[in-house]
């Protein structure tokens, strides 16, 4: 079944700020757990060459092999639904996975356009492969995809209020948050929004405008071997 990500961002910057978040998590619902950790690498891809749509028709078929049939019959779902749209590969504590992401706005419900990479709304695929992050990088760039950027982060990821939250400490942008709610159906989307913006206003965070996300997006891109795999953080308003 297809499934459609809701994630709203907000750029934290310090440690003592991601504690506060922490804070006001619990204050707000006691019942407020961390869920998981994890170290993660994350590779973003962009298209060598042809068009996008023949890219992912590759991509399906070279890494069908590779993942459950489960996966493979959402991809090639993902694959008919999908225009513009990202791929990256990722590392998770040693697990490897694919992912594909295609933004989505419908102006009917009031859904904001944005980017498959940063998108507010977006429809996601995300399997775990079985082989290594490098053997997957390398059956991308065959399927006709190179190398866009190479990111990393430590995450911690949370229950409040039944929505998703992370803590991430990103490689570049410092920490890090986001508001994640998962559905299967487009009519839900502007909804898990609202709410996800409601346990924002709450918590006292203010959400990263997708302007100043696509600056920062650009200026990682453009400098990533700097930062990758280290703290350094730059600002870019």
């Amino acid at each position: 079944m297809q499934t459609y990500e809701v994630e709203v961002k907000a750029l934290l910057g310090s440690a003592e700020r991601a504690d506060a978040v922490r804070a006001a998590m619990k204050k707000l619902d006691p019942s407020c757990t961390r869920i998981g950790t994890s170290k993660q690498r994350n590779h973003y891809f962009e298209p060598a060459d042809g068009a996008q749509s023949q890219l992912l028709e590759r991509l399906l078929s070279n890494a069908a092999p590779h993942l459950s049939k489960e996966a493979a019959e959402k991809l090639e779902e993902f694959a008919g639904k999908a225009n513009e749209f990202s791929v990256r590969t990722r590392d998770k504590n040693g697990e490897v996975f694919l992912v594909v992401k295609a933004s989505i706005a419908d102006p009917a419900t009031g859904l904001e356009a944005g980017t498959s990479e940063n998108g507010i709304a977006r429809m996601e695929f995300e399997e775990k492969v079985d082989i290594t992050l490098d053997e997957l990088d390398a059956l991308v760039a065959a399927s006709g995809f190179r190398y866009q950027a190479k990111w990393s982060r430590e995450r911690e990821e949370y229950s409040c209020s039944d929505i998703h939250v992370t803590l991430d400490r990103n490689a570049g942008y410092g920490w890090l948050a986001e508001f994640e709610r998962v559905v299967s159906d487009e009519s839900e989307l502007a909804d898990a929004q609202r709410s996800i913006r409601a346990l924002m206003d709450e918590l006292g965070v203010e959400e990263l405008s997708q302007e100043r996300l696509a600056r920062m997006f650009d200026f990682y891109n453009a400098h990533w071997q700097e930062y990758y795999g280290t703290d350094k953080v730059f600002v870019v308003e």
